[in-house]
């Protein structure tokens, strides 16, 4: 097995440059199916001012790096210096569907295949170890967990390539845009800091509070450039201010994450920021 990997590992970027010769955006996958990592320069909070995860774009690292923004159609990219170590180390071979002008609903079992089935139109079906793919002409914005099973992967997210699929490909429903339509934007639940003045704030009042989060919201949403870093020192800025009398919830901790997934900051990153001040502050 282990002389097989290399060819394996070959035809991974074989099959890279066949769907980038088709336009459909690609980049490797290591073990478990997952991105590699970002580059150094691109860690947590360290990105400075590239278009990365902000909007709908590429990245401009030279290797692969932010997960769905390294898709690409260029071969001499796929086959550059800065992604030959990725793929000797790749295991898959994934497409961003938005990037490609498509969505993919993301059918997880037997009954979320019964559900497409009953409510949505035929179109374009991949099998997939535990579902199916049902693939949409027409992109717009991804979510998880839009009902029991079913994911929407289209711009700004990944999904693996499993092959063609079978049967003429739909234009994307109206049914598969209200999903999202009618989800509320995901936010990863974190602990607030331990009240540390009895739960009752005495030297801040409702008012400072509610402009301090209004203010951190409108700082977070003007940025233009360097989102990660921004989102960071809001997030710092907010809980040194108000993180240890008790009076910040969960609520508005949520309305700072909502606000920079506004700006195409994850789930991940904002839970990853708000620990990290938290650490930082030692709260």
């Amino acid at each position: 097995m282990t002389q097989l990997t290399p060819v394996r590992r070959a035809l991974h970027l074989a099959t890279a440059l066949d769907l980038a010769a088709h336009g459909l955006p690609v980049l490797p996958l290591r073990a478990g199916k997952v991105p590699f990592a970002n580059c150094p320069d691109c860690l947590y909070s360290r990105c400075d001012g590239r278009p990365n995860m902000k909007t709908p774009g590429p990245c401009e690292c030279s290797r692969p790096c932010h997960a769905w923004a390294a898709a690409t159609t260029d071969p001499a990219t796929l086959t550059g210096s800065g992604w030959a170590s990725a793929w000797r180390q790749a295991e898959a071979v994934a497409y961003h569907p938005g990037g490609a002008g498509l969505t993919v609903v993301d059918l997880d079992d037997a009954d979320a295949i019964a559900w497409a089935r009953a409510t949505l139109p035929a179109t374009r079906t991949v099998s997939t170890t535990r579902g199916e793919h049902w693939i949409y002409r027409g992109a717009m914005q991804s979510a998880n967990a839009v009902r029991p099973g079913v994911d929407v992967k289209s711009t700004m997210s990944y999904t693996r390539w499993l092959g063609p699929g079978s049967g003429p490909m739909a234009d994307l429903p109206s049914t598969v845009r209200a999903l999202v339509a009618s989800k509320p934007s995901p936010v990863r639940a974190v602990a607030a800091p331990v009240p540390t003045g009895g739960g009752e704030c005495r030297h801040r009042t409702p008012a400072f509070l509610e402009r301090g989060i209004a203010m951190a919201e409108q700082r977070i949403t003007a940025a233009t450039t360097a989102v990660h870093a921004t989102v960071y020192r809001t997030f710092l800025a907010v809980l040194s201010t108000h993180g240890g009398c008790g009076c910040l919830t969960d609520a508005h901790m949520q309305r700072l994450f909502a606000a920079a997934q506004s700006k195409g900051e994850s789930a991940r990153h904002c839970t990853d920021a708000w620990t990290n001040a938290l650490v930082r502050l030692g709260m």
